[in-house]
């Protein structure tokens, strides 16, 4: 196993750390409101806030990165994770539980920017996109891994179960923290910070033997090209950009009023309004991670196949489908048997293979080289605000106007996601990066 390898391995454990604190909460959300006996608003914010973090997280994680270094930036990552597991796990009274989960939520968000940019850049350009992808992957078997947490743990008949769910987290993120330390720092971070050639050399040796003199020439040169002077109104915020700026949002948006957030958090809840017994609701959320992981897979292996246009319809498609009839499910009241689990699964399908595969990498390919991080920054902020308001507010809704209401909405906003995929969506397979900005700024 090769050396760089070994080290993705280690920094795509902050990808599983990311999905299991996003997914572990759905298995101990209903104790938490009986145990302190909280209205639905103040329910939906407890689980919420985490998402509130990670917005927090990703907007100013490129900073610490950047001062800090990636390397150092990934431990205090890790232990924020392990803090936030430990407290949570051990709150006395809600505020505190906020508090803790508002911490794992930055580290979930810092995670996001820092971990993908340090793959990037100890990987070499032929295997830099699978590399990086693999903490995508991380990411949903985190997801699995929550579920079948969850599953086994409300199994034991433990007293306070849900503690036990979240505090379960630590293990993962202890070993993080002690294996972050054993990483070299980023190359270009060294000698861009630090002017640190001899280190530089060592590590890009390490990645490339037979060309490392070539990169550490190609990094230094482009460390030493002047920077533009114009300012970030005049680069980004422009008429010039406003298409990508428009596709960017949207892109985000609907990811988001797909309800996925909603089904990746209160699963056992939705499950449990259907009929489903506390143990088979547990037992069908193992079934969503599952589904969840293998087209996730299938998604990136059809992605520079099939195309993103076409993933995308495949997507909305199934996303229009299912959720149309779980909203009638629960219209009819026709919840029985699996109809839901089922439904659902086909549900995490159609966004595990279209916007779960295709939304980091359509908005990183649309923008310029020159303001690429701008719109990086506009997507990633678009999704957390609203999986935050969506998490917030779906339980209060759910009992207000009924999940069938919920469901039928949710389906309204994929059919105008297909719209925007119709008439809108350029497909960016095959082209080149310089090529894309030219098309794309015509329109």
């Amino acid at each position: 196993m090769s050396k760089v390898f070994q080290w993705a391995i280690i920094i795509s454990l902050g990808g599983f750390l990311f999905g299991f604190d996003t997914a572990v909460i759905s298995g101990a959300e209903q104790s938490i409101q009986q145990v302190w006996g909280l209205s639905d608003l103040m329910h939906g914010f407890s689980i919420a806030v985490a998402l509130y973090g990670t917005l927090v997280g990703a907007i100013f994680g490129g900073f610490p990165s950047d001062r800090m270094g990636r390397r150092k930036t990934l431990f205090w990552i890790a232990i924020l994770f392990l803090a936030s597991a430990v407290g949570s796990a051990l709150a006395p009274e809600v505020y505190s539980f906020i508090t803790f989960r508002f911490i794992g939520g930055i580290a979930v968000g810092a995670s996001s920017v820092t971990a993908p940019i340090y793959i990037s850049e100890i990987s070499q350009a032929k295997n830099r996109g699978k590399l990086v992808a693999s903490f995508q992957l991380n990411l949903v078997l985190g997801i699995l891994m929550a579920y079948v947490s969850n599953y086994i743990i409300s199994l034991l008949n433990l007293e306070s179960a849900w503690r036990w769910m979240l505090g379960v987290e630590a293990l993962p993120a202890l070993a993080f923290a002690l294996l972050v330390r054993k990483l070299p720092r980023s190359p270009r971070w060294v000698l861009a910070k630090l002017g640190a050639e001899e280190e530089a050399v060592e590590t890009l040796k390490s990645i490339n033997e037979e060309n490392y003199r070539e990169e550490l020439e190609a990094i230094k040169e482009s460390l030493n090209e002047d920077k533009e002077k114009t300012s970030l109104k005049e680069r980004f915020f422009s008429m010039k950009f406003s298409f990508l700026i428009l596709l960017a949002f949207l892109f985000a948006f609907f990811n988001q009023l797909s309800g996925i957030n909603s089904v990746i958090y209160f699963a056992p809840r939705i499950f449990a309004d259907a009929g489903l017994g506390s143990e088979s609701s547990m037992l069908s959320t193992v079934g969503i991670g599952i589904v969840n992981l293998v087209f996730t897979m299938l998604g990136m292996y059809l992605i520079d196949r099939s195309g993103r246009k076409k993933l995308m319809y495949i997507g909305s498609i199934g996303y229009i489908i299912s959720l149309f009839f779980i909203g009638r499910a629960f219209d009819t009241g026709n919840t029985g048997g699996s109809i839901v689990p089922v439904l659902s699964f086909l549900f995490i399908a159609s966004h595990a293979i279209g916007q779960g595969a295709v939304i980091w990498v359509f908005i990183s390919e649309i923008f310029p080289n020159r303001i690429r991080a701008y719109g990086m920054s506009l997507g990633s902020s678009t999704h957390w605000v609203f999986a935050a308001l969506i998490t917030n507010f779906f339980p209060y809704f759910t009992k207000s106007v009924g999940p069938s209401v919920i469901f039928y909405f949710f389906c309204g906003m994929m059919v105008l996601q297909l719209l925007f995929v119709i008439f809108l969506m350029p497909e960016t397979k095959g082209k080149s990066l310089e090529g894309l900005s030219k098309i794309l700024l015509r329109k």
